[in-house]
């Protein structure tokens, strides 16, 4: 009877402790496999974080050549415009010297005659190019003499200004002076170009005082030269 009641004790103490070794077992296979999944995630979270700090660097380094590009373009434009203002200063300066060779050349020629267009026929405004309508009769009469001598003649226009303005202006000015009156003999006389030659002396060459009205106005003037 007492052994008995031992075996039944030991089998109720069994029991008793099993369910609580399959709990613990249960709870650390638990455990494990959540730290598996936090370590997973935590390697994952590491890789990321790599990965965005890459990608950040890459933006970064777009970022810098985007900017690197943009002041190579603008450091381009600007060589560009440069050189545009370069290769007009050469044409400018090419077409006066040429104006000039041109001008030296006509002075070995004969001068039979010049009308001057100026305060008395028909004035030049001041920074205008524009040829004065009162300035055509003058340039009719000399195209009528011309006709009548029936000489082979060269003529020669001069561009003249005051001193209002800066030089290189006043040069440009004297020079579309006298583009004007070239183009109204071509236009309105059938003058042939290659017997007409322009030059500016700008403001280089007053015939009076640039302190005064009068003079200024003087002063902007053109000189048609007949030469033979």
């Amino acid at each position: 009877m007492r052994s008995s009641l031992m075996t039944v004790g030991v089998m109720v103490a069994a029991l008793g402790v099993a369910p609580a070794c399959a709990t613990k077992k249960f709870v650390r296979t638990s455990v494990g496999e959540v730290n598996d999944k936090v370590t997973t995630m935590g390697t994952s979270l590491e890789q990321t974080q790599e990965r965005v700090r890459q990608a950040e660097g890459r933006i970064s380094e777009t970022d810098a050549k985007a900017v690197a590009a943009g002041e190579s373009a603008n450091k381009a434009n600007a060589a560009a415009g440069e050189a545009a203002k370069a290769a007009n200063r050469a044409t400018e300066v090419g077409r006066t010297a040429e104006a000039r060779a041109a001008s030296i050349e006509g002075e070995m020629r004969k001068l039979i005659f010049e009308t001057v267009l100026s305060e008395d026929r028909g004035q030049f405004k001041l920074g205008q190019a524009d040829l004065p309508e009162d300035a055509t009769g003058a340039i009719d009469a000399m195209v009528n003499q011309l006709k009548t001598d029936k000489k082979a003649v060269w003529v020669e226009i001069e561009g003249h200004t005051d001193s209002t303005g800066d030089k290189l202006t006043n040069e440009r000015l004297g020079l579309a002076r006298a583009e004007a009156v070239k183009r109204y003999l071509y236009e309105k006389h059938q003058i042939p170009l290659h017997k007409i030659n322009v030059i500016s002396y700008g403001e280089d060459k007053p015939v009076a005082p640039n302190n005064t009205r009068d003079g200024r106005a003087q002063n902007r003037r053109v000189v048609i030269k007949v030469l033979a």
